[in-house]
């Protein structure tokens, strides 16, 4: 099952939708959002794939909106060997964790804003991880039952911001730097999350080619990590961390500039599209 959260163009009411073929069906009698609908659990998933569909929108006649809304999203970096050795890093021991705050939360189709307090901002393909149910000191071998579904994610990052810091969260955290969508896949589409090709391609030309097998931690791990010290909440986001290709380590440097379209694409998730704009 997919779903999404949208707009139409005759209401701003938020909307709850499932794709069903090629028109998305608005299920918001279900579950007013996507947290609504996961913390509703199995009776939502049932009522959804048992509906009538009374009302539904081509694909390209809605606004999406963030697939999820989380209340928090946990960012993993440096989690695929060749994008630590390309930045010049050796692989971490550890996850290395960080955040994005929720102004950054973006959605499908939606267009990005190049800050202008920024002169490096590049691009980061992620597989993004959503959770299901309240977990807190989760093993490794029970992490995947806490998993709802999975998302793409653009991990925009403020290169210089960054790099200046010392720390990440002003670089990654701009407003509207995390893309998720366009919809979240239920965990029972995808038989193995670590076996994903994962593409990031800008203005048509593959920057980024891996697959999800070659992350450092696995996303069981990551979950099982993560939870002994922070408590994760239906909704909340693990984005997983970026395969080798990024834009600020290629020679010369290929950073976003207005007018560049970048998408992610992982293999059964779908394709996020974004269009980066100047303030």
């Amino acid at each position: 099952m997919k779903i999404t959260q949208f707009k139409t163009k005759a209401s701003e009411d938020a909307r709850l939708g499932m794709l069903n073929n090629d028109v998305i069906v608005d299920i918001t009698d279900i579950a007013a959002t996507t947290k609504d609908f996961i913390a509703k659990g199995a009776a939502a998933i049932h009522a959804a794939k048992n509906a009538t569909a009374t009302t539904a929108y081509a694909l390209d006649a809605v606004e999406y909106l963030p697939a999820v809304t989380p209340g928090k999203v946990i960012a993993i970096g440096r989690n695929y060997y060749d994008h630590a050795i390309e930045g010049g890093s050796e692989p971490p021991s550890s996850p290395l964790i960080f955040t994005k705050f929720t102004n950054a939360v973006n959605a499908h189709n939606a267009k990005v804003t190049l800050h202008s307090i920024s002169e490096k901002i590049d691009f980061e393909a992620e597989l993004a991880v959503v959770i299901g149910k309240r977990a807190t000191k989760v093993s490794e071998a029970d992490a995947l039952d806490y998993v709802f579904g999975y998302s793409c994610l653009n991990d925009v990052s403020a290169r210089d911001l960054q790099f200046a810091d010392g720390q990440w969260v002003r670089g990654k955290g701009l407003d509207g730097f995390c893309p998720i969508g366009p919809f979240v896949v239920t965990k029972d589409e995808v038989a193995d999350p670590q076996a994903l090709k994962i593409e990031g391609i800008l203005n048509g030309e593959t920057m980024q080619s891996s697959n999800t097998d070659k992350m450092i931690f696995k996303i069981a791990y990551l979950i099982h990590y993560i939870t002994q010290a922070i408590t994760l909440e239906p909704g909340d986001v693990i984005a997983t961390g970026t395969p080798e290709g990024v834009g600020v380590f290629r020679t010369p440097p290929v950073l976003l500039k207005d007018g560049d379209v970048f998408d992610v694409v992982i293999e059964n998730v779908g394709t996020l599209h974004n269009t980066f704009v100047n303030a």
